[in-house]
């Protein structure tokens, strides 16, 4: 059993029975205080919690962490000690917070430098992200996207259901929730004189998306099996793939997104660790046709993960746009890792990987605008009276994702930025 994964343990730190990081959580992240000083963190409740404090106070000593693991800028080297010494820590952090366990919580000094409350600090991007790849991994979503553009009876490409498709994005563009985004430029055809011109994206959209970060992978020309995968994967985020559908739709033939993808993709700032996510596992749906030998797996590998997504005009009330689920990606994450190894491509310790656009089979759990406005066909009603296809300037874009069974909910905060 994983202790910090105990639904029985309560904290000494009060929290709501309904907040994102109960003591079962533990997430992982990088803060900065008012003063500058970065640390390495978790979070209970709405109480930041300094790692790297605790570790220059030898809260970790009776662990394996490396000497100044939690004395840096991002959480690499920690992710590059492997899920052993993940597991380790996030146990550790579980008993020392436990509600019966005195030693911090009747030391007053240590307290003092250890716990911050968010209005104290500021969230930064969590780790060094040296690659990024974006996988197209949703049934439902890639079925849309081909009725929409291509032929409705004939939806998904033909290697759609053999492989899990993905490409290679930018990962230094990547920006961590509360940074503006600023609407990109690039070409778009037009489509009376059938000729291309520089403009700024008129079709912006968000695509709602899970991100997963990397362990230490094996050596260049070795692959990751699918029983392996698990091994390999520290954690999960919220992550908005933005997209200029204009400049996209012009530039992707012959060698796929380019412009329209590269000008930013958001993540949430704590990182979910799959070990909290345990005991919130689903089977996913039966692939037909049967998938390649190396893509097979057992078990539940989905899973039951409630996403939301809302829009804010001009910081007016926010509204409610789309409800999907994680459990409905056709091809897992330990799929998607096979796959993108199976060649012999070597994998570093905090590379991100990206679900894709997550859609149910509802038009409510449409994860993109492209969907709820089909292609531009409707206007989706927000609050105010106000109406949207894509995303306009002012608008910020909020995403939620929480998981709840056995009473107890794993949150995953948010991710939310404003289009400027």
């Amino acid at each position: 059993m994983i202790k910090a994964n105990d639904i029985k343990r309560e904290s000494w730190i009060k929290y709501d029975q309904d907040c994102d990081f109960p003591i079962q959580n533990i997430p992982f992240g990088v803060f900065r205080t008012k003063q500058g000083i970065i640390h390495i963190g978790t979070i209970i409740g709405a109480t930041v919690i300094s790692l790297s404090q605790l570790e220059l106070l030898g809260y970790f000593k009776k662990t394996n962490i490396k000497p100044g693991t939690f004395n840096t800028n991002t959480l690499n080297k920690f992710i590059k000690q492997g899920r052993p010494i993940w597991r380790e820590v996030r146990d550790c952090i579980a008993l020392l917070f436990d509600k019966t366990n005195r030693i911090l919580k009747e030391n007053q000094d240590d307290q003092k430098i250890i716990l911050f409350q968010m209005l104290e600090i500021e969230m930064i991007l969590p780790i060094n992200i040296g690659d990024y790849t974006d996988f197209y991994s949703s049934k439902d979503h890639a079925t849309n996207v081909g009725k929409m553009f291509r032929d409705p009876d004939n939806a998904l490409l033909p290697n759609w259901l053999h492989i899990p498709v993905g490409y290679h994005g930018r990962s230094s563009s990547i920006v961590i929730s509360g940074t503006d985004v600023k609407r990109p430029q690039g070409q778009v055809l037009d489509k009376i004189t059938n000729k291309p011109f520089l403009s700024k994206s008129k079709l912006l959209d968000f695509e709602l998306e899970m991100g997963f970060i990397t362990g230490e992978g094996k050596a260049l020309g070795h692959s990751i099996s699918t029983d392996q995968a698990e091994e390999y994967i520290f954690g999960l985020c919220l992550f908005n793939d933005w997209s200029a559908r204009d400049i996209q739709k012009w530039e992707y033939v012959p060698l796929g997104p380019f412009l329209g993808k590269n000008f930013a993709s958001s993540m949430s700032p704590w990182i979910i660790s799959l070990d909290a996510l345990d005991r919130f596992r689903v089977y996913g749906e039966k692939q037909i046709p049967q998938v390649l030998p190396y893509l097979s797996y057992s078990g539940k590998r989905n899973y039951d993960i409630n996403l939301e997504v809302f829009i804010q005009p001009n910081s007016q009330e926010e509204s409610l746009v789309s409800q999907s689920n994680f459990k409905y990606m056709y091809w897992n994450m330990c799929q998607q890792l096979a796959h993108h190894t199976i060649n012999g491509c070597n994998i570093k310790a905090g590379d991100l990987m990206a679900s894709g656009t997550i859609s149910g089979p509802k038009a409510n759990e449409y994860g993109s605008m492209l969907e709820l406005s089909w292609g531009g066909k409707h206007s989706i009603k927000i609050n105010n009276n106000e109406e949207r296809k894509f995303i306009m300037d002012g608008d910020t874009v909020i995403m939620r994702g929480f998981t709840e069974k056995d009473g107890i909910r794993i949150g995953f905060g948010e991710v939310k930025n404003k289009i400027v």
